[in-house]
């Protein structure tokens, strides 16, 4: 599914989201308190959007990703590997932050993930995630209008796969957020803290992690 929308993925995102993706992703890295020469892994890298992010920061980068298409356009902007975010192929503690964006909720096994991306990374270090909530009220009534009715529509017209923008509205709907994604955390039992902060009302979260 990703693979056919590879080349207008970034496009379709940015007409989506009017552009306030970006604003994420760049409150994702300042969240996740990276610094200059950190070495970081992004997960699910896809065209490198974050991985891109933390590079501004002046991080060292690797993103990973196994589905190939999605990565020929972050060649440019970052070092990748093609890898599992469930089996990744790295040593213990080899990175000061592992991140994913958008990514946990569509692995085989989002606790599996969490405690992998955790074995990379060093003690004290942070596991960063990027991912869709499920805002309430009015705001969260209007949220959902639009990811069940405009986001097929717009997503399919740009990229030519409407069935890949009913699935990913549909699974964000579905995956835990907020307190229901730090219980996830918490089970995982590799964090001495995990902190969630909501974004645009929260119809994003960026949850950090630190290592013990």
């Amino acid at each position: 599914m990703f693979a056919s929308i590879a080349r207008r993925y970034d496009a379709a995102n940015q007409v989506l989201s009017l552009g306030v993706h970006r604003g994420w992703r760049r409150a994702a890295v300042r969240l996740s308190g990276a610094r200059e020469g950190d070495r970081v892994l992004d997960c699910a890298t896809g065209t490198g959007d974050l991985a891109s992010e933390f590079r501004r920061a002046g991080a060292r980068v690797t993103g990973a990703d196994f589905c190939l298409p999605m990565m020929q356009a972050a060649r440019e902007r970052s070092a990748f590997v093609a890898a599992d975010a469930l089996l990744l192929p790295f040593r213990d503690r080899q990175f000061d932050i592992c991140s994913i964006a958008f990514g946990i909720r569509n692995v085989d096994d989002p606790l599996r993930c969490l405690r992998e991306m955790a074995r990379v990374v060093r003690l004290q270090g942070r596991v960063v995630v990027l991912e869709f909530g499920q805002p309430r009220g009015a705001f969260g009534a209007l949220f959902r209008a639009y990811s069940s009715k405009v986001m097929p529509l717009v997503g399919g017209a740009l990229t030519g796969n409407r069935a890949a923008y009913e699935y990913l509205p549909r699974t964000a709907a579905a995956f835990p957020a907020g307190e229901r994604f730090l219980d996830l955390m918490r089970e995982a039992d590799c964090f001495s803290s995990a902190k969630a902060t909501p974004l645009t009302l929260g119809t994003a979260f960026v949850y950090v992690g630190t290592v013990r």
